[in-house]
């Protein structure tokens, strides 16, 4: 087949060079045998990548366990009815059935050219009706002439008919004892259940572009041309697992190319995507440069190249640095050594999780770009985006930074952006600021809690610092240390009424565990006599007094520290309690929002901003 591109003067030349050495054979009479069929293999051993069907396929010969049907499943190329020659070949060889046959006997001679009378070839696809069956099943009963075997390969078997599929159930479920049915299909779901159940099957894989890429060089070297490793590299991914469209095109570089084929060459015929390009391309996303990555889209799309190929090289691409990544030895066959020697380096810059993400967005915009007119700017956009997810914190990231937080621990990912803010915290240096200079780590965690309440002036101070880092600085020392001198109050043995503390009670859980804080709403102050605080909630509330019962520590610490004394908070079911309405914070929910001293530090840690929206 020669492919034709649209744009590009270059490419009319060598399609016409291809053309005119073809008519040169033809005029001069050179009897020419492409290379699909001159190399098509001729035993076990030839057959490329398909050993676990080739092992099996000896094993049943050596051990007489042969079947009378067999299926053979798998892409285009991949070698299905060279296999089922093959197995004709041993099982009608001299002395047969032998796996180790020789390929030069007459026998397998006529069976390899298609002159064999034991073995029938029956193309599916042309011969699928009812009466073409018939007419098989009338001849099965005739004994072979010269081999053991009476053999009917059907290639493109799914291409029949249901009534012809019907037809031959019968004859393919008890044939006669010298009958073999060798079938082989693109498309097996197509092909009856019933017949399936009648047959062996195999499933050819596609073959790995190492294999194909070695075995393109070595015909090169049977055939007195030269190949470089680079262009078999590229025919060898541009066939796409199947071996005999690597045939095919190495065929056609040879009229178009002469004794010596570059990979420019294959690119020029072929419009097939270099690997540098890919390589290059990924370089840029990986660095967060997007303007080279567009500059190589632009690039690629004006040298008239198809941009739907350089998307799908390049999701191949990341997805073998996945693969690099999560299992190194698992791309042996599929890459050259060298060609993974030089992805390694792009696998070690990003982490599987990014790979993934960029996977993904990648897929989906190659689904896009199948059926929209400006495929450049879906490619583009793919791109930018790709850019922002490596350069975004994951909900991973974010969440082992709180998590790292709360434990009072530096995160360890983010040790970067720490040190960034540090400077700038040194510009307020207020009076609170200068205080917690003395403490040394955030040991009296007990302490903070309790005052945090008593003194809602200090939450004004936040709006005024707005910028992340800054608030940190200026808000936590309060926080820790600002009101210690006012631990008295609560320590007193009924300083203050019952309202001051339960007001007190429902900031601070509103504060520091805001998910509860509208079960606590639900209950009543009974009483704070005794080192015991008496929550009740009416009976319509028992869910709430439920739900708290798994927060009752936290409860105790909070009083405890409202009180300044060890305090434990009692829940309780009473009739006729109705709650009181609590005093709220009227301010703006995101000013709020931002006052929460765990997001401050993400923002600090993130340098990022809160938007409402």
């Amino acid at each position: 087949m020669i492919r034709l591109r649209r744009g590009g003067c270059d490419s009319g030349p060598g399609v016409f060079s291809v053309v005119a050495e073809a008519v040169r054979r033809s005029t001069h009479g050179v009897s020419y045998t492409v290379f699909a069929r001159k190399y098509r293999p001729q035993k076990f051993d030839d057959v490329l990548g398909q050993e676990h069907i080739t092992q099996t396929l000896r094993n049943a010969i050596e051990q007489n366990r042969i079947a009378h049907a067999y299926i053979f499943v798998g892409p285009r190329g991949t070698g299905k009815t060279s296999t089922a020659r093959i197995f004709a070949m041993a099982l009608n060889a001299p002395d047969g059935p032998r796996a180790d046959f020789d390929p030069e006997d007459d026998i397998c001679r006529e069976i390899a050219q298609g002159r064999s009378l034991d073995v029938i070839e029956i193309d599916g696809a042309s011969n699928n009706g009812v009466e073409q069956v018939r007419e098989l099943r009338e001849n099965v009963r005739f004994a072979p002439a010269r081999g053991k075997f009476k053999i009917y390969i059907i290639d493109e078997v799914h291409m029949l008919t249901t009534a012809a599929f019907n037809a031959l159930l019968k004859t393919l479920e008890e044939p006669p004892p010298h009958a073999k049915f060798l079938m082989a299909t693109t498309d097996v779901q197509k092909v009856l259940p019933t017949i399936l159940s009648r047959c062996q099957r195999f499933d050819l894989r596609r073959i790995p572009t190492a294999t194909i890429a070695r075995h393109l060089l070595w015909i090169a070297s049977q055939e007195g041309f030269t190949l470089d490793p680079a262009a078999a590299a590229t025919v060898a991914r541009g066939a796409e697992g199947g071996l005999r469209d690597a045939e095919s095109m190495l065929d056609q570089l040879v009229a178009f190319c002469g004794s010596h084929i570059t990979e420019a060459d294959v690119l020029s015929v072929f419009g097939f995507t270099a690997a540098e390009a890919v390589f290059g391309l990924t370089d840029a996303i990986l660095d967060g440069d997007a303007a080279s990555a567009l500059h190589a889209v632009h690039g690629h799309a004006e040298a008239g190249r198809d941009l739907g190929r350089l998307m799908s090289d390049l999701i191949s691409h990341l997805r073998n640095l996945l693969v690099l990544k999560a299992d190194p030895a698992g791309l042996g066959e599929e890459l050259m050594p060298e060609t993974i020697a030089t992805i390694q380096a792009q696998a070690d810059r990003a982490p599987m999780e990014k790979l993934l993400d960029l996977i993904e967005g990648f897929a989906g915009a190659e689904g896009r770009m199948k059926w929209a007119p400006n495929k450049k700017m879906h490619f583009e956009v793919a791109v930018i985006r790709a850019i922002q997810t490596l350069q975004s914190a994951t909900l991973t990231e974010v969440l082992d930074t709180l998590t790292a937080l709360r434990g009072g621990t530096p995160p360890p990912p983010v040790a970067a952006p720490i040190s960034r803010p540090a400077p700038r915290a040194a510009t307020p240096p207020a009076a609170p600021v200068a205080k917690p200079a003395p403490v040394p780590a955030p040991k009296p965690e007990p302490v903070a809690v309790k005052p945090e309440p008593i003194a809602p002036k200090a939450a004004p101070v936040v709006p005024k610092a707005e910028p992340a880092p800054v608030v940190e600085k200026a808000v936590e020392p309060p926080v820790v240390r600002e009101p210690e001198p006012e631990p008295p109050k609560p320590v007193a043995p009924a300083p203050k009424p019952v309202e001051n503390f339960w007001q007190a009670f429902v900031d601070t859980i509103k504060r520091d565990r805001n998910l509860i804080v509208g079960l606590v709403k639900g209950g009543v102050l009974m009483g704070n006599e005794g080192g015991v605080v008496t929550i009740a909630f009416p009976p319509d509330q028992s869910f709430a007094k439920e739900m708290l019962d798994t927060h009752v520590k936290f409860m105790d610490e909070v009083a405890t520290a409202i009180m300044g004394a060890p305090t434990r908070v009692k829940l309780e079911i009473r009739e006729g309690v109705v709650p009181a309405p609590v005093v709220v914070d009227n301010r703006d929910p995101m000013e709020i929002f931002k006052d929460d001293p765990k997001i401050r530090k993400v923002l600090e840690l993130f340098q990022g901003t809160l938007q409402q929206g």
